[in-house]
């Protein structure tokens, strides 16, 4: 089965930046789409960014700050988070659906790692 572990987050002050990683193990039959999400305390999962083979989009909150990308020869994803928020905060999970065409729903993502806690303090 696909398993996804994330690393990198930790505590950070308003301005830094963090760069989170995922490594992707088990079958893999295609380039799918991979994204990330977060979870705020009190709110529900939220779409943050995701990368097909050659698109990425964005959260319009992100849009310009964070940055997605993919190593598909080592099986990892990234998300550079830069000038980082306290509205950033979150449980950060990278996630791959199950298509090669690029989407946001996430609906479309069935496999997920366990998260990555992020914290920015002003």
């Amino acid at each position: 089965q696909v398993r996804l572990v994330e690393s990198g987050g930790g505590l950070a002050q308003a301005g830094d930046s963090l760069r989170l990683s995922c490594v992707i193990s088990g079958s893999f039959l295609d380039n799918y789409v991979m994204g990330w999400f977060r979870q705020a305390p009190g709110k529900g999962r939220e779409f943050v960014a995701a990368a097909s083979v050659s698109e990425s989009e964005y959260a319009y909150s992100v849009k310009g700050l964070f940055f997605i990308s993919r190593d598909d020869r080592a099986k990892t994803l990234n998300l550079r988070m830069n000038n980082l928020k306290p509205e950033d905060t979150g449980i950060y999970f990278c996630t791959r659906a199950r298509q090669v065409g690029l989407t946001t729903i996430m609906t479309d993502f069935d496999y997920w790692g366990q998260g990555t806690q992020v914290t920015v303090s002003s």
